[in-house]
């Protein structure tokens, strides 16, 4: 009889270890099935819209977030900076954004701030010509590779191309278009949502 119950211990020993041991590679299993729905840092960078906070954003300043490996400039323009569109217009290659408007510009940034708000630029920071990035030359004035008249706005270093504050490119530069505004819409005032608009992502 010792021996039976021994054996019978034995055994529930044994069917309860291997049914623990099951139940932590079900959990394990299971763990590693409901990981695989939810969408990788990699993924989210490839093309996941990006929620962005432009609360501490003062007027003149750039901020820079990434977007689909693309760096996406989001700049708070001053009242001087919004001013200077009207004087660049007439120097601009295509000052209403009507060249492949549907690759390089939303519907509500076909305007001549091209953009939303008046005072907010959203723009891919990418040259239209190669693929370079251009430099931020926000001051107005007399600048090395930059017209006496300048305004304010961007240069690419690489071939010349200079590009207004809302991202038009002047005339007879390299550059075949403005640089592109990525769908984008406001959850808030400040708070905005790159990638993504009232028609869906990008």
């Amino acid at each position: 009889m010792s021996n039976e119950k021994q054996v019978d211990s034995g055994r529930r020993g044994l069917l309860v270890a291997t049914g623990a041991a099951g139940g932590v590679v079900g959990l394990a299993t299971a763990g590693a099935l409901v990981s695989t729905f939810q969408p990788s840092e990699r993924a989210k960078a490839a093309g996941a819209p990006v929620e962005v906070d432009i609360s501490t954003l003062n007027p003149g300043e750039m901020k820079t977030v990434e977007w689909r490996g693309k760096p996406v400039w989001i700049i708070k323009r001053t009242p001087e900076m919004v001013a200077s569109l009207k004087k660049t217009d007439g120097k601009v290659a295509d000052a209403d954004s009507k060249r492949n408007p549907d690759e390089f510009t939303p519907e509500y940034a076909r305007n001549e701030w091209r953009s939303r708000k008046p005072e907010l630029m959203v723009a891919v920071g990418i040259c239209t010509h190669l693929g370079c990035s251009p430099s931020s030359k926000f001051t107005p004035g007399p600048q090395p590779s930059l017209p006496d008249d300048w305004e304010g706005g961007f240069l690419c270093p690489c071939h010349g191309s200079t590009f207004d504050m809302a991202g038009r490119v002047f005339k007879n530069k390299p550059a075949p278009d403005n640089l592109q505004v990525p769908r984008y819409m406001f959850l808030s005032d400040t708070k905005l949502v790159i990638g993504k608009d009232e028609k869906g992502e990008a």
